[in-house]
């Protein structure tokens, strides 16, 4: 089983049709089970676009752009022969221009619904966060995927650690396995206030990192980014966590210009597991 997250930053890099076709060339190369992505973008009032049967909408489901740029890598991957089922939320509105959302991508059908975790649900708020959450069935086993963008955590009123207590009682509801994964803007570093809290989780979880028998790269940011605006050192801020009756066989840091070029202001994380 192989899942892959990403935090795309999409339509904001210089060369954003690269982008499209090198994250498809992967997809399809590697076949990814689930993919989570984050900053999935389409802006405010560009055309809607006509989607098919692989389209898994949420029961709030905001309309689909011609410019989405999830909707636009599914096309992308139709061309290499490579469908996937997929799902989209609207977060809030970035850069004043755009629709700010989240994907979730699976080789098997899902049931996809979007929940609001964050104390705020104005999407004129960048504060409002949504976690995709999609069940699916693979090798015959339930399995739960969720993809989140997270706020970070800061200590005057931890917003992370909200968003973060509200996704777990809502997982805790699932009888399933559970593979969580996106941006969570909290470093694993000594002071991670808000990794630790997902250590140590009531629902179990373990870090594909943390255990992996094989790893190939570490951090997942290297430089200023947007939200991390003074930032000088290396972090891991993109997690794939998962229940721990999987077996993690290897851990990769992707699109870091190792691997593959880079595509975003994020690197991605591909994980194997049993």
């Amino acid at each position: 089983m192989k899942v892959l997250t990403l935090n795309t930053h999409s339509w904001m890099e210089e060369k954003d049709q690269q982008q499209i076709e090198v994250l498809a060339n992967k997809i399809a190369k590697e076949e990814f089970d689930l993919i989570g992505l984050q900053e999935v973008n389409q802006l405010l009032a560009s055309p809607l676009a006509k989607t098919d049967q692989y389209f898994q909408p949420t029961t709030d489901q905001q309309p689909i752009h011609q410019d989405n740029f999830l909707f636009c890598l599914i096309e992308q991957l139709k061309k290499l022969g490579c469908y996937y089922y997929w799902s989209w939320a609207y977060n809030h509105i970035g850069y004043d221009i755009y629709h700010e959302g989240i994907g979730l991508l699976s080789k098997t059908p899902i049931k996809a619904e979007s929940q609001v975790v964050s104390e705020s649900s104005d999407p004129a708020d960048y504060h409002t966060r949504k976690a995709m959450i999609g069940e699916t069935t693979i090798a015959g086993e339930k399995v739960i995927a969720v993809s989140g963008h997270f706020s970070w955590w800061q200590t005057a009123d931890k917003t992370f650690a909200y968003e973060w207590h509200k996704l777990e009682k809502i997982l805790a509801e699932q009888q399933a396995a559970l593979v969580v994964m996106g941006d969570f803007n909290n470093d694993a570093d000594a002071s991670g206030e808000g990794y630790e809290l997902v250590r140590e989780s009531s629902l179990d979880l373990q870090d594909a990192f943390a255990v992996a028998k094989i790893k190939s790269g570490e951090y997942t940011v290297e430089k200023q980014i947007d939200g991390w605006d003074t930032n000088a050192e290396k972090l891991r801020i993109d997690y794939i966590f998962t229940s721990k009756n999987f077996k993690i066989e290897s851990y990769q840091v992707v699109f870091d210009d190792k691997n593959e070029p880079v595509i975003s202001d994020h690197y991605g994380v591909a994980v194997t597991m049993d």
